[in-house]
C-alpha cells in the first residue's frame, strides 16, 4: 500500500492521485499549518542535530574539510549532505540503488572534495582498513543480522582517534511499540533487534571503540509513530515494507495537529527543560558518540 492509498484510508478521501493530491495541498495551504518533517528538523537541531554555527553535525561530533566521512546506510542523506558543505570528503552507502543515486546528485552540488557512492548493505564494506576520520551509522545496525561483526566492520575503516556517531532505537519506545505496532516493524527488513541502553553501550565498546558521549533524543517522533500506528489500526491497513518509508506526505489530519502542536510548545524557551526530560524519558533513539584509540 503506497502513500496515497493510507492517505485515502485514513482521511476518506477519495484514492486518486488528483483528489489526494487536491486534499493535500489544500492542507499544506493552511496559515497555520506546520510539516511533519520541518517539525521534526526543528526537534532535531534543539536537540543537538545539525550545528552550523559549530560545524558540528551533532554537538560533540565536528566536520571539518579535512574530514573523510564515511555514512553507512545514508538513507535520504541529510548526514552525508552536512559534512558534504564542509568541504569534507564524503563516502555513502545504501542498499537503495535509487538513494545512492539521488544523493550523488545532490552532493555534486556541493563543495566535498571528494564523494563516493556504494550500493551495499555494509556488512563488508569494499574500503581499506583505518581510511575514514569520521564514520556515522544511524538506525542501521537494529537491522542487521549481526550486530557485533556490523559494528567491528565500521571500527576496521576508522583511522586511530575517528570519531563514531552511532543511533539505534531506545529500547523503551521500541517495547511499547510491540503492544500496537503491526508485526512487520519487528521483522526482516526492519527492526529485527532491539538494544537496552547498556547493551548498546557494550556492543560499541567490544569493538575496540571508546565511549565519549551518551544521549537519547526524540519524544516528538516517537509519540508521531504511536499515532500512526493507531490510526492505520483503526483504518484496518495492513502495512507492510521499509519502515522509515512511513515518514512520507502526505500526512494525515491528526499528525499535523501533533506536529503543530509540537512545533508551537518548542519554540517557547521554557519548553527546552520538559522537552529534555521527554526525550530522555520516552526517546525515539540512542546516540552514542565514540573514539577509536589511537594506539
Amino acid at each position: 500500500m503506497n502513500h496515497f492509498e493510507i492517505f485515502s484510508r485514513l482521511t476518506g478521501i477519495e484514492n486518486t492521485p488528483e483528489s489526494v493530491t487536491a486534499a493535500w495541498q489544500a492542507m499544506k495551504s493552511a496559515p497555520d499549518f506546520i510539516d511533519s518533517r520541518n517539525c521534526g528538523l526543528l526537534d532535531a537541531v534543539q536537540s543537538g542535530w545539525y550545528q552550523s554555527a559549530t560545524d558540528e553535525l551533532f554537538k560533540g561530533f565536528p566536520i571539518s574539510a579535512d574530514d573523510r566521512v564515511l555514512d553507512v546506510g545514508c538513507g535520504a542523506g541529510g548526514a552525508t549532505l552536512f559534512c558534504a558543505n564542509r568541504g569534507a570528503a564524503v563516502t555513502f552507502t545504501d542498499v537503495v540503488e535509487e538513494k545512492i543515486a539521488a544523493l550523488r546528485e545532490k552532493v555534486a552540488q556541493t563543495k566535498a572534495r571528494s564523494s563516493t557512492g556504494l550500493v551495499v548493505d555494509s556488512t563488508q564494506l569494499p574500503l581499506p582498513d583505518q581510511c575514514m576520520s569520521r564514520i556515522i551509522c544511524m538506525e542501521v545496525i537494529e537491522h542487521v543480522e549481526d550486530p557485533a561483526a556490523f559494528v567491528a566492520e565500521l571500527a576496521r575503516v576508522g583511522e586511530p582517534d575517528a570519531l563514531y556517531l552511532l543511533a539505534v532505537p531506545d529500547a523503551t519506545g521500541e517495547r511499547i511499540q510491540k503492544a500496537f505496532a503491526p508485526d512487520y516493524y519487528f521483522q526482516h527488513p526492519n527492526h529485527i533487534h532491539i538494544f537496552e541502553r547498556a547493551d548498546f553501550a557494550a556492543l560499541v565498546e567490544a569493538a575496540g571503540l571508546e565511549i565519549v558521549q551518551r544521549t537519547t533524543f526524540g519524544f516528538y517522533w516517537t509519540m508521531w509513530m504511536f499515532m500512526y500506528w493507531v490510526m492505520a489500526r483503526n483504518a484496518k491497513i495492513e502495512l507492510d515494507g521499509a519502515s522509515h518509508d512511513i515518514v512520507q506526505p502526505p500526512y494525515p489530519p491528526l499528525l499535523n495537529t501533533w506536529a503543530k502542536l509540537w512545533h508551537d510548545l518548542i519554540k517557547m524557551p521554557e519548553a527546552a527543560p520538559m522537552k529534555a526530560a521527554l526525550d530522555e524519558l520516552l526517546p525515539k533513539s540512542q546516540v552514542i558518540i565514540a573514539r577509536k584509540p589511537s594506539a
